[in-house]
């Protein structure tokens, strides 16, 4: 039988074959040999007269942790600030979750009525980078007063075909054709000064408010596609898109009930679609926010209002948000424009046959602020 080779050398050819026995007859005579031979007591000696006397106990990396050198528990005092245990955490307490922003509602990537065609949108995209928002500006008196009382304009765009005239003060009729297309109609004045209004200025709260009654819906696109919707801007906006769905708006839509906040895809669920014959209205609130400030913002750097965005149906308050909820990672634009910082205009946005009025004039409101 062949051994196989080892790595340190090859096995002998033959199991107890003579080269075997004479290596093993060899060693025993040399063991013989030695005598009765004794190293030197004490390691070898070192260069220069030193000696060597190694430190006592163990290696340092035989000794198991948090033991000491002769084996026993280490005492506290032996303990290192870096091996004492962390301090006791009551997992049970919850934290105040009250300064925190509102969970984030989520969005639609379309809305279940009607969508807008893919080529406006991407031409108000391209509009709006070449338009940023304008900076707020100083009203006279005279525009105070005109807003105070309601006295307001609603200005036809280009883009709307149907018909429009004031009824009275503070007060505007609206009809349009079948098949129009989005058109957005804004205030003359802003309903929002932001030098003038904002309680970081007035150290008071700032309420804006309009009505819509939607008298009828007709045809629209396509097949009985019409809406409405209402809400707020600021300027410049591209008319061609509803308000809500380009950056520096919010706006409610009655055909699906839903609330677009800077939002160009399908809006978040928000009410029950609103049909005609209905009267409905929009508002906001500006006030100082109950939390302090940031004291790691810098500077002179913008700071943000305390937002609240309500609605109200047939007189009554119904539903509402925090216009500084937390939103989702699909957000894009925020709520750029709308904190408060930028003029505010109201907006009122039409597609399809529509039969509506815009009341400004706080005496004609059905809901009463309180």
């Amino acid at each position: 039988m062949r051994f196989f080779k080892s790595l340190k050398g090859n096995a002998p050819d033959t199991v107890g074959s003579s080269s075997a026995g004479n290596s093993a007859h060899h060693t025993r005579a040399n063991d013989e040999s030695l005598g009765d031979y004794k190293p030197p007591a004490g390691p070898p000696p070192l260069g220069n007269n030193q000696s060597y006397r190694p430190p006592p106990g163990p290696p340092p990396s035989q000794i198991a942790p948090n033991r000491t050198a002769h084996g026993n528990p280490p005492s506290f005092s032996e303990l290192d600030s870096g091996d004492n245990p962390p301090p006791y955490h009551d997992w049970t307490s919850v934290p105040d979750t009250a300064l925190l922003p509102p969970p984030p509602v989520l969005g639609h990537q379309a809305s279940p009525s009607s969508n807008a065609p893919l080529d406006a949108a991407l031409r108000a995209h391209q509009w709006c980078e070449q338009h940023p928002l304008i900076a707020p500006h100083m009203p006279t008196e005279a525009d105070m007063d005109r807003v105070r009382r309601g006295a307001v304009d609603l200005i036809k765009p280009r883009e709307y075909r149907g018909n429009l005239s004031k009824s009275h003060t503070g007060a505007w009729v609206g009809h349009s054709p079948p098949g129009s297309k989005d058109s957005c109609l804004l205030t003359s004045l802003p309903l929002y000064f932001a030098m003038r209004d904002s309680p970081f200025h007035t150290e008071a709260t700032k309420l804006i408010y309009f009505e819509v009654k939607l008298v009828s819906f007709g045809r629209g696109r396509d097949a009985d596609e019409s809406s409405l919707a209402l809400g707020f801007c600021a300027v410049p906006y591209p008319t061609w898109r509803m308000p809500g769905w380009e950056r520096g708006s919010l706006a409610v839509h009655t055909d699906d009930g839903r609330r677009y906040v800077n939002d160009t895809d399908g809006g978040k669920g928000f009410v029950a679609p609103i049909q005609a014959g209905e009267t409905v209205g929009i508002g906001t609130t500006y006030a100082i926010p109950n939390t302090p400030p940031d004291f790691q913002a810098p500077v002179g750097g913008p700071s943000s209002l305390k937002a609240e965005v309500f609605f109200t149906r047939n007189g009554r308050r119904v539903d509402g948000w925090n216009m500084h909820e937390e939103l989702d990672a699909e957000s894009e634009f925020g709520i750029l424009g709308l904190d408060g910082s930028f003029d505010m205009y109201g907006a009122v946005g039409i597609f399809g046959a529509v039969e509506f009025e815009v009341i400004f004039n706080s005496r004609d409101w059905l809901w009463r602020p309180t």
